[in-house]
């Protein structure tokens, strides 16, 4: 890199690209359902933390409610965004359903934990808008 240049933490670069790609995701529980706590929500960005380690991507933030999950994603190209989807939610509801079973069951979601759809937008707009927007969800207790 030319010595005028800032090296910028942010931009990662492969042997053929260079890039700053990040993804808002969220996931909602099935029917909505008030699902999570704040030991079920920590738990949660335990496991979505290890998956995206997994993809080589990295967790920028994680906050969510009772019944809804945002994250931040610092992503390279090679990954195919819905594929990570799949994995965070598919290994985060096995998890979440092994550990916490009588809540979960209790509250009653179904066969299935997060709802099939999701929100996934491209972050081209200011990052720190978006990071102050995750860090200001209502935790519960």
């Amino acid at each position: 890199m030319s010595p005028r240049w800032e090296p910028n933490p942010d931009i990662r670069t492969g042997r053929h690209v260079t890039h700053h790609l990040h993804a808002h995701l969220v996931f909602v529980t099935t029917y909505r359902r008030g699902v999570f706590d704040d030991a079920m929500l920590g738990r949660c960005e335990e496991i979505m933390r290890e998956v995206c380690a997994s993809f080589e991507t990295e967790l920028r933030e994680f906050n969510g409610e009772a019944d809804h999950v945002r994250l931040l994603v610092h992503y390279p190209p090679k990954v195919a965004l819905s594929k990570l989807i799949n994995s965070l939610k598919g290994v985060s509801s096995r998890c979440l359903r092994a550990e916490h079973t009588g809540r979960i069951n209790r509250i009653g979601t179904g066969s299935a934990f997060w709802s099939r759809s999701y929100f996934a937008g491209s972050c081209g707009a200011p990052l720190t808008a978006i990071r102050q927007y995750i860090e200001g969800q209502k935790r519960p207790v």
